[in-house]
């Protein structure tokens, strides 16, 4: 560790991601063991295609997020670069060569200070050795995906809201699309669409956590009934 390093960690100190127990660079042990694993992590839609998703997002995971979006905790981004970056690369590893994500608009960035998209990009790809690329902007401000209710209502709210950029590293290119949560795939798929019109070879995608699914809530109440 670098003497500035030592430094951020005696005046900043590292936290869990999630429990934000001090101390801890990345995720702690137990955290580790206890999080909402995905049991099934590599998911598929009419949209988007492939995602690759470790976690669910629920309790822990739920609220984390919501610190790292909303409440400037970008710090937690590295530990879930450890868990993204792993899922990724077992679920994923030979079909991308470009890393990208969903961006936030320049007005929700200056707002926030920061995309979290980009953060969790960045830590990503920095365990491959590599650094996320520019692909796509986000042209105006949309309402929250959070607050629409129907599937139908989340794609008509992502449509033409992204445009391509940087086309010459687009095309021919396989691409690994990162974003936060996946939900319903609205805006995956939109950013899917951009990309593969803008000459992309393929696109997979990945993000930390998705939305538990019907059947999922079923056997939980199950197995609590049990």
């Amino acid at each position: 560790m670098s003497l500035k390093e030592k430094l951020l960690d005696l005046f900043f100190p590292p936290r869990c991601a999630f429990c934000r127990r001090t101390g801890v660079h990345g995720v702690c042990a137990d955290c580790e063991r206890s999080l909402p694993y995905a049991k099934v992590q590599l998911c598929e839609g009419a949209g988007f295609g492939k995602c690759a998703s470790p976690l669910l997002y629920e309790d822990a995971v739920r609220e984390s997020l919501l610190r790292f979006k909303f409440h400037g905790a970008q710090s937690a981004a590295e530990g879930y670069g450890e868990l993204l970056a792993r899922c990724a690369a077992e679920e994923l590893g030979d079909q991308f060569d470009t890393v990208t994500w969903v961006p936030v608009s320049r007005g929700r960035e200056h707002e926030r200070g920061y995309d979290q998209a980009y953060l969790l990009a960045k830590e990503t790809a920095r365990r491959w050795g590599v650094e996320p690329v520019c692909l796509l902007r986000k042209t105006r401000n949309n309402a929250a995906q959070s607050g629409l209710s129907s599937a139908a209502e989340r794609r008509g709210n992502v449509l033409g809201v992204y445009e391509a950029e940087n086309a010459d590293k687009i095309r021919g290119a396989k691409i690994l699309l990162i974003d936060d949560i996946l939900t319903t795939g609205a805006t995956l798929g939109e950013c899917v669409r951009v990309l593969r019109e803008a000459g992309a070879a393929d696109v997979v995608c990945a993000t930390l956590a998705r939305a538990v699914t019907e059947r999922e809530k079923d056997g939980a109440r199950r197995e609590t009934l049990a």
